[in-house]
């Protein structure tokens, strides 16, 4: 049986989540980013308490398919943007057709209905946290981070980050350098 769980955004959410199910007697679980597979369906009492506990550390069962579809999609935004390293060479769309075996026009309406934005905004938005991070490290180059990010040029890299944060890449590196130091 699946369980689709709702905030799931990170390895330590998957800990979380994995904990409260082996707390409330199911150890044999696989937990992935925003799904729990369990062998047997929980009793309604057992399914309340683990309702309970997940709600108490932010996080929330999904019980109809249209939430469900939305945070299948979230998570594989994130997954799409974090975990892909040859993000450039697959066209988001066909990711999340590919993925979901559902419709583009039917994802995408149901998305901006739910969300209240599109997908190409939410997924902007995470490719530019994610490009927060990579000039945080300062391990690689704002033309490498592009190229990694599936950005056709620095320059569109640049635009659509000050468009987003207010900010230049270059000028938001120094403001985390001085507050660094």
């Amino acid at each position: 049986m699946d369980i689709y769980i709702k905030n799931m955004v990170c390895n330590r959410c998957i800990i979380a989540v994995s904990e409260i199910f082996k707390e409330t007697g199911f150890p044999e679980t696989s937990v992935q980013m925003g799904k729990v597979t369990i062998l047997n369906t929980p009793p309604p009492k057992k399914m309340n308490e683990i309702d309970r506990r997940l709600k108490e550390i932010g996080f929330e069962v999904i019980g109809d398919t249209k939430s469900r579809n939305i945070e299948k999609i979230k998570r594989l935004t994130i997954d799409y943007v974090y975990h892909r390293s040859e993000i450039h060479k697959v066209n988001f769309s066909d990711f999340l057709v590919e993925n979901l075996h559902l419709d583009y026009n039917y994802i995408s309406t149901l998305f901006s209905a739910i969300e209240g934005t599109t997908i190409e905004k939410h997924l902007i938005c995470l490719k530019i946290e994610r490009v927060k991070e990579l000039l945080v490290y300062d391990e690689k180059s704002l033309s490498q981070i592009a190229f990694e990010m599936g950005y056709s040029s620095t320059a569109h890299l640049s635009g659509q980050f000050k468009k987003v944060t207010g900010f230049t890449p270059s000028y938001f590196k120094k403001l985390k350098e001085k507050k660094r130091k």
